[in-house]
């Protein structure tokens, strides 16, 4: 199998048993389609786009998501309201003629696929399957099944895991596909284990698999965790498992050993079943295999799409200066070199399509010249927006002393997240009362990809400051990594590999509470990063560089996709290619 192929994919020229299937519950696929909410569906859309530009032989899954997340709307007071984001697939997908059906709650429930072609670099197409049930025939609560991201309840939640798990490797033999690997990305697509023992089993009783089943259907699965605290993983009670499922299926799974403190926990469903399972980053590794010492869970670090982050300004300047670096992203270690002014010649554009952007949507007209952080993910309390806040006195002294300091925070709170909504509350009402001439803090509505993509490239420190150890990777400071914006984060995540203090950007040290952690980010602000952004530009921009060169030429998903082809989805079949190719191997 060749990664670099310039041939389009097609089924007929996939290597003998070795198309890999990709699950997600969101991916973000185009920006016209609200088919993501956050970092989960990002990095799945980021994932197939890198897939596409190597020529991985790789089909998706997910859901059509027909009414999306949601637009998100805030009042002067910082009250989030929340409105639809109808779509219609037809404009941008391609129906397919297959049809298969899953049982919810003993009903039967039609299911369809809209195919999306990703056309990666070289030509190389991945197809995306959104599973649909709008169709003539299914109630009209069956028809919404597929409507919205994360909406409803816990029964609406497992109701649509039965679309996306059962439906989807259903669906993948309705339209032909031979699968040889099915990843899980996150626990949402672990039913698919029971529709391939199903299949495995050629439709016999469910209550008589043996061990070989078992091996053959763990034999072509692998997993990825994201979430690294125990509340996180999506979980099921027995009544709603067998009300929803059926009684013979859970009692299959309650024998497997997959309901825990009698839930049925879909993470424990999809490592009992997966030959390979692996966290996001380091650290999560690490936290993964506390919380489930009886599996083997490997690490392979998030990382994200360049050509689709790194802002326009920052490309241009690329292309003339690294050539190659689209086609091989660790060409991008190259960027040591970078003349300083271009680097900042180019940041300074960026910047100043950011403020364009906000001084459109807010009427505030900020100054490019003035240090600016930038603050933006979903709304969780974990992720603690307002750290900065801890001491309004101070962050004002700070303003004062870097002759000026602008706050750019954005983010959606999930509708249900009442703390969460209230944290945005928080920030906003405690902007309006700090905000003067010093010290400017705006706060963005409907947080998405475009408006992503601005902040990540055109703010001055990327700012991270998640309670430990709750962010299993992030990716927005890799994304602002990739435009040569330096962090200023606490080590968690992707930040303790990240991390190379005053060359990549700083460290927030770790405390014993929140006030200790907050100390640590204003003694960084004011020894660190206002005295060299205030006096020292060269050496801003030094700093600018080997952000870029060394975190951006690492925290990709080309590098990333090639580690999971070569450690997950093919291991087997690319050391014996190496034993044949490998003269070590020649006697």
């Amino acid at each position: 199998m060749q990664l670099n192929s310039t041939k389009p994919f097609s089924y007929e020229t996939t290597p003998a048993n070795g198309l890999v299937a990709y699950f997600s519950m969101e991916i973000a696929i185009n920006r016209g389609m609200p088919t993501y909410s956050g970092g989960l569906g990002m990095l799945a859309g980021d994932t197939l786009r890198s897939a596409a530009d190597l020529g991985v032989p790789l089909v998706a899954f997910s859901l059509v998501h027909r009414k999306g997340y949601f637009q998100q709307h805030l009042n002067q007071s910082g009250d989030q309201t929340e409105e639809m984001q109808p779509w219609n697939p037809a404009e941008f997908c391609t129906e397919e003629t297959a049809r298969i059906r899953v049982s919810v709650e003993g009903r039967d429930v039609t299911v369809r696929a809209w195919r999306y072609d990703l056309e990666g670099r070289y030509g190389h197409i991945v197809p995306i399957y959104l599973l649909d049930t709008d169709l003539d025939g299914n109630s009209g609560w069956d028809r919404g099944l597929t409507d919205h991201l994360y909406g409803g309840d816990t029964n609406y939640r497992l109701q649509q895991e039965i679309v996306l798990g059962l439906g989807g490797a259903r669906m993948a033999n309705a339209l032909g596909l031979t699968v040889n690997v099915y990843h899980m990305n996150e626990g949402h697509a672990a039913l698919l284990t029971l529709a391939l023992l199903e299949s495995e089993m050629g439709g016999g009783p469910l209550n008589s698999p043996t061990e070989a089943d078992l091996l053959q259907v763990r034999n072509k699965c692998v997993f990825t965790t994201h979430t690294p605290v125990p509340a996180g993983h999506d979980r099921f009670s027995t009544e709603q498992a067998i009300r929803i499922l059926g009684g013979e299926r859970t009692a299959r799974l309650e024998k497997l050993g997959v309901f825990e403190n009698g839930l049925l926990n879909m993470t424990l469903l999809a490592l009992r079943f997966s030959r390979y399972a692996n966290g996001v980053a380091m650290q999560h590794g690490k936290v993964s295999r506390a919380m489930f010492p009886q599996y083997q869970i490997d690490s392979i670090t998030n990382g994200v799409h360049a050509p689709t982050w790194v802002s326009e300004p920052v490309q241009q300047m690329l292309d003339v200066q690294i050539p190659s670096w689209r086609r091989d992203n660790l060409n991008l270690r190259n960027a040591i070199d970078l003349p300083e002014q271009e680097i900042l010649k180019a940041h300074r554009r960026a910047k100043e399509g950011l403020l364009t952007e906000v001084a459109t949507r807010t009427g505030l007209v900020l100054n490019p010249n003035v240090l600016t952080l930038g603050f933006a993910r979903r709304a969780a309390t974990y992720k603690r927006a307002s750290l900065m806040f801890t001491d309004p006195e101070r962050l004002l002294k700070i303003a004062n002393q870097a002759g000026g300091l602008q706050i750019l925070y954005a983010g959606k709170a999930h509708p249900a997240d009442e703390p969460g909504k209230a944290l945005i509350h928080n920030v906003i009402e405690t902007a309006s009362k700090l905000s003067n001439d010093m010290l400017r803090i705006v706060y963005l509505e409907n947080y998405a990809w475009d408006l992503g993509a601005l902040l990540t490239a055109g703010v001055d420190v990327w700012v991270n400051t998640p309670r430990r150890p709750y962010e299993a990777s992030g990716t927005s400071g890799m994304k602002a990594a990739l435009n040569g914006v330096p962090s200023l984060s606490i080590l968690d995540g992707w930040w303790i590999e990240g991390c190379i203090e005053g060359v990549t950007g700083w460290a927030i040290e770790d405390g014993a509470n929140d006030a200790e952690e907050a100390e640590s980010l204003y003694l960084k602000l004011e020894n660190a990063v206002v005295p060299l952004y205030r006096s020292e530009p060269e050496k801003w921009a030094r700093i600018m560089r080997t952000t870029l060169a060394f975190n951006g030429s690492y925290f990709n998903t080309n590098r990333m996709v090639k580690q999971y082809t070569r450690n997950s989805y093919y291991p087997h079949k690319l050391i014996e290619q190496v034993k044949v190719e490998d003269p070590a191997y020649a006697n």
